[in-house]
This record gives structure tokens, C-alpha cells and sequence, in this order.
């Protein structure tokens, strides 16, 4: 009896610390998500497992903001580019079956392909140099069907990128490729190969291919975000994601993927180790990349990651094979960053969080970090205080808030890269470090000269004559806009994003998000005749309307 009631004592005391550590967790995250995810707007469905166990399952937000209905964690969602490790699993089996060699060429599944050399491996992992084109595609042509040899037929003519095996650039069109051999090989479709020995033995319920016609159980709504406002997202046929990114799923899904593939249930040991192998170039540089999974660390421990971004979704899952951490955040918005909290919350799971408490700094402290800074492999950025705010940006690039936690140190909020300034002897700032997983690139401060940006006020009547279109050369057309006194500048392409342009004098704006200038170029009577735009370069548009 007295073993018996020391053997309990003893499985409480190891009990214990799950619970508290589930509470804590719970805790956390709840807060965190809850501030990242608003109930009145598009949300997420998060899960995290550790050791084989779900220790968090919630969703946040709505699935349908037109019906104002709530999100679960069972809602499915596409998911993107996580499609692309079912596509290279699907290549890993038939190769396990030796039905293909990850060494043959593919011209010997596509005969009329006009580019030689290029291996089933290199497609894998985005180093064929096949052109990354998606062609000028308009939206019209966005909702039409494609067969998966009509897709191929619109970039195969178009020239390479570079030599296979000499270089590495994300590639759809490698993937589109690959769906096409695994239909050649297999002799069946797709979307029938990966739901017949993927999706049905791994009883994945809630996963399947995305058909727009279909009636799909707990599928919801995805959007897009224009500054403020939420839009419904464009339409998209999904035979053009293809292979590259047309499957659905749920959190809870990619999670019994996740461990079946970790269990040895849908691959060989060495096939998987593969895969989760980063790729080494002809010059022997690594890629980060394996077959259909990124590899990087999270706080030191390594990773094995993948992103999706797709008309109206955007997702993010990551194992922690150390840890045996697995963490799992779709939301159903194109314009959100699961990737930053999902590893925030695998930092958190794993006992190493990101420490990015905001603090408070002098103005003046501020503004002495504003330079422009060089490294030797990164080539340059600019550090810039504008309207109360210390922004970080490469040349031409989207502007991102550094925000303080420390003396020296500043986190992005959409990123997890941090930037530490570094001091001289005598006080003065002298280069900075900038950190993305444990990977750190020393710039020095350079002696050229920063053009500080300062607002001015425009009376909302003035603004009314920068109102219209203005016509690029190249077609491009960007729209001015004005809501109150406020302008706005949005270009239409796929994903251009509304820019609010900020005067600092009569006739020039910068934007205030993206490294941009708008200098207006007015007649003699002053009536507006045309804009120049500089962003790496100079280009000038006649006003259209």
C-alpha cells in the first residue's frame, strides 16, 4: 500500500508541471492572439502540440465578417504553399516505389520541355533556374480554368534564370512541374494521388483540393485588407495554384500530417531526413531549403517551417523536432503574418520567448540613430526618424517601425529580426547588427548624407487638384485618392496596397510606408499635368483623368 501511494505521489509531482505549464500557456497565448486577432475582424485558428499532446486549440476572430460569424479551430482554410511538402512527398513515395529517380531529368515525364538538365531534385528545391514568371495576367484571366499542361504552356517558352543547381529563387513553376509528373507517373489526377495515399489513410477529414464550385463543409470566407478597411479577397481559380498551392485543410489536420510524417507513417526515415536537409548549391552554399520545407531556428533550436499566402489565407506551421514542439496559425487574410506569431508562440512553448517588451527613448536618442548604413554582402539601409517614428528600410522598400525593448536594441512588429545599434568609444552611434535566427550581418554607418522628410499641412481644397490617374509609360497606372486630409496612392497591380502620401511641400509627398516620392508637375496655370515618381529610379506619368 505504502508503494502503491508513493508511485501515485510521485506521477502527481510530474502531472503537476504539464498542468501549469498548459495554464501558463493558455494564458499567454490567449492574450497575445486576442491583441493580434480583434473579435470584429478577420481571425485565426492556432494549435500547438508538444510531445504528441495538443496542449492549445483556439480560434479568434470571424470566418465571415458579412454574416458575423465567429471562427473555430475546426474551420478549414487554404493553405497555400504548405501544399508544396504534399507535392514532394508525393515525389519522395513514387521514388520509394522506383518509379522515378529524384536524379532524372524532366524531359524523360515532359518529352516537349524546352529546358535540358533540369533534375526532379532541383525542381524540390527551387534551384532549377526555371523562369518564376507568372505572366501579366489580369484579373479577368485569374478566374480561368487552366489543365495542369496549359499551365506549364504559359512559362515554359520563357528563359531561364539562371544555370541549374547555380543559384536559388522560390519557385511555383518547379512545383506546377511536379504535379504534372506526379499525374504522369502515378496515372492519376493530383488532387485523387494525394487524397488516396495521403488524406484517406491518414483519415485527414477536413483536407482535400480547392474547387471554388464544390460545397465544402466548414470552408470560410478569406480577405484582403486596403489600409483600414477589409475587402473580400479576388477571386482565383484554383487550378492555377495547381500542385504550388491549391489544398485546403484545418490546424488539427496538418497536425496528424505532421506526426504521421515524424512517426514514419507516409515516409522512409531517409527519404524524410531528406527532405528536411537544407540544399546545397553547385558553389556549395545552403539554401535553407529542402524539399518542400524551409529549415531555420527559433530561439537557437532548429525548425522545420513552411509559409502560405493565397488569395484570402495566409498560414504558417513549424516543428520543433527537439522539442517536439508543433505550432499551426491559419488566419483568413492575405495581408496578415502568421509566420511572426507562430514562432512567437513556438519561443513561448519551448521556454524561450522573444523578449520584446517596448520601453520608452528620448527624441533625441532617437533621431541620432538616423543614417544611412552598409555591409559588405547586404548592400545598404536607411535609418530615418519621421513623424515620431524611428523606420528602418532598404532602398525603394516598404518602411518598418523599429520599436525600442532596449538601450540600443528595437524589434519589428511583423518581423522577428532584431537590430542592435552599436556604439564608438566616444558615445556616437558607429554600424548596427541586424539578427534574423541567430544569422547576424554587421552594417557600418556611412558618412552620406540623410534627406529628412518633415510633413507640412495642405488645406484638403488643395489637395483636391492631385486627385485622378496618372499613366506610366509601362502601362502602370496609379490612382490618387483623398479621404479628408488625407491622400492615397494605389497602383493596379495584383496586391498593391494603398499608400498614404504625406506632403513636405507644395507639390512632392513621400509615402509614408514605402521609400517613395511623388513630385507633381504642374502647367503654367497650374493645373496638374503629370507626377514624378522616384523609387529606385525615376519615372514619369502623364495624368489620365
Amino acid at each position: 500500500m505504502r508503494k502503491l501511494l508513493i508511485i501515485a505521489m510521485y506521477s502527481m509531482l510530474i502531472y503537476l508541471p504539464l498542468i501549469s505549464f498548459g495554464q501558463h500557456l493558455e494564458r499567454e497565448l490567449d492574450a497575445m492572439l486576442t491583441r493580434t486577432f480583434p473579435p470584429t475582424g478577420p481571425g485565426a485558428a492556432v494549435l500547438v502540440a508538444k510531445a504528441n499532446k495538443i496542449v492549445y486549440r483556439k480560434a479568434f476572430g470571424k470566418a465571415n465578417l458579412e454574416l458575423n460569424i465567429a471562427l473555430k479551430p475546426d474551420h478549414v482554410f487554404r493553405i497555400g504553399s504548405i501544399t508544396k511538402q504534399f507535392t514532394a512527398c508525393a515525389i519522395l513515395k513514387l521514388a520509394e516505389e522506383g518509379k522515378l529517380s529524384l536524379q532524372d531529368e524532366i524531359t524523360k515525364f515532359i518529352r516537349d520541355y524546352p529546358v535540358p538538365d533540369v533534375t526532379i531534385e532541383q525542381l524540390l528545391t527551387h534551384t532549377s533556374g526555371i523562369n518564376t514568371s507568372a505572366g501579366a495576367w489580369t484579373p479577368e484571366t485569374r478566374k480561368r480554368d487552366f489543365t495542369p499542361q496549359a499551365l506549364i504552356d504559359s512559362f515554359k517558352h520563357q528563359p531561364s534564370d539562371f544555370l541549374p543547381g547555380e543559384g536559388f529563387r522560390y519557385n511555383n513553376n518547379g512545383y506546377v512541374l511536379l504535379g504534372h509528373i506526379i499525374e504522369y507517373v502515378s496515372g492519376m489526377p493530383y488532387e485523387t494521388y494525394i487524397s488516396e495515399n495521403f488524406f484517406k489513410p491518414l483519415r485527414m477529414k477536413n483536407s482535400g483540393y480547392d474547387n471554388t464550385a464544390s460545397i465544402i463543409p466548414g470552408r470560410i470566407s478569406g480577405y484582403q485588407k486596403d489600409n483600414d478597411t477589409y475587402k473580400n479577397a479576388d477571386f482565383l481559380s484554383m487550378t492555377q495554384p495547381y500542385s504550388a498551392g491549391s489544398i485546403l485543410s484545418t490546424v488539427e489536420d496538418l497536425y496528424i500530417w505532421n506526426k504521421a510524417l515524424m512517426d514514419g507513417k507516409v515516409l522512409s526515415r531517409k527519404s524524410l531526413e531528406k527532405a528536411h536537409t537544407s540544399h546545397q548549391l553547385n558553389n556549395g552554399n545552403f539554401t535553407a531549403y529542402g524539399y518542400g520545407w524551409w529549415l531555420g531556428n527559433i530561439q537557437g533550436s532548429p525548425d522545420i517551417k513552411h509559409d502560405g499566402l493565397i488569395n484570402g489565407f495566409s498560414t504558417f506551421t513549424v516543428y520543433l523536432p527537439k522539442e517536439k514542439v508543433f505550432v499551426a496559425v491559419f488566419t483568413n487574410c492575405e495581408n496578415n503574418n502568421p509566420e511572426v506569431i507562430g514562432s512567437k508562440i513556438a519561443g513561448i512553448a519551448i521556454g524561450k520567448p522573444y523578449h520584446t517588451n517596448e520601453i520608452g527613448l528620448p527624441i533625441a536618442q532617437l533621431k541620432s540613430y538616423a543614417a544611412i548604413y552598409e555591409s559588405a554582402t547586404e548592400g545598404q539601409r536607411t535609418v530615418s526618424y519621421e513623424d515620431g517614428r524611428l523606420l528602418y528600410f532598404v532602398k525603394g522598400g516598404p518602411k518598418e517601425q523599429l520599436i525600442p525593448f532596449g538601450n540600443d536594441k528595437f524589434y519589428f512588429e511583423n518581423n522577428l529580426t532584431i537590430i542592435e545599434f552599436l556604439k564608438k568609444k566616444d558615445g556616437s552611434i558607429g554600424g548596427l547588427v541586424s539578427e534574423t535566427a541567430g544569422k547576424a550581418v554587421t552594417f557600418i554607418r556611412t558618412g552620406i548624407k540623410l534627406n529628412n522628410l518633415y510633413a507640412i499641412n495642405i488645406s484638403p481644397e488643395a489637395l483636391k487638384r492631385y486627385i485622378g490617374k496618372y499613366q506610366f509609360p509601362d502601362n502602370f497606372i496609379l490612382a490618387i485618392t483623398r479621404d479628408g486630409n488625407r491622400l492615397y496612392g494605389t497602383g493596379n497591380g495584383r496586391r498593391q496596397i494603398r499608400q498614404e502620401i504625406v506632403p513636405y511641400d507644395t507639390c512632392s509627398f513621400f509615402a509614408r510606408n514605402l521609400d517613395a516620392q511623388l513630385v507633381f508637375n504642374l502647367d503654367k496655370n497650374g493645373t496638374v499635368t503629370g507626377l514624378t515618381k522616384i523609387q529606385n529610379g525615376i519615372a514619369v506619368a502623364k495624368k489620365v483623368e
